[in-house]
């Protein structure tokens, strides 16, 4: 699946999804600290390969949230909500073990359960936010970063 993050003036950037059999959708994405949110979903999906928002689109669901999020997709929004809130508290920063417990507090208090999540994931998921976010730091205005999940 090629996801095309598109930088754009104003409060939005945009994401154009190809899936495999080469339908498309698209989500405006608001501009949120270093990188778009749905870029911290590909850093978390692209290291944990869980079924997340993207696994869900890749699929065949709408990228504009009409068609719900699974059950399973639920501990990988988690997640990313984590990550996004250590990147823009602590500047990712947050010790390991109390992320992961924040991880876990925000499941249990959405009733469901968390995806196992080990140090070295969350090591490599902070890897790869610093590395999207030195990419995407260098697209120009109206320029896109493209990737692949």
């Amino acid at each position: 699946m090629k996801l095309e993050f598109r930088k754009l003036s104003g409060k939005y950037d945009r994401l154009s999804i190809t899936r495999a059999d080469g339908s498309t959708t698209g989500v405006d994405c608001p501009k949120q600290g270093m990188i778009p949110h749905d870029m911290v979903h590909y850093a978390v999906e692209s290291v944990l390969a869980g079924r997340g928002f993207l696994s869900n689109v890749r699929d065949g669901a709408g990228a504009d949230f009409t068609d719900g999020s699974s059950e399973e997709a639920e501990p990988v929004e988690r997640l990313v909500e984590t990550m996004q809130a250590d990147t823009w508290s602590m500047g990712g920063a947050t010790p390991v073990d109390e992320l992961i417990a924040l991880y876990e507090l925000g499941c249990e208090a959405r009733g469901h359960g968390a995806a196992p999540v080990t140090a070295d994931d969350i090591a490599a998921i902070r890897a790869r936010m610093d590395d999207l976010a030195r990419q995407w730091a260098a697209v120009p205005l109206n320029g896109s970063l493209i990737l692949s999940l």
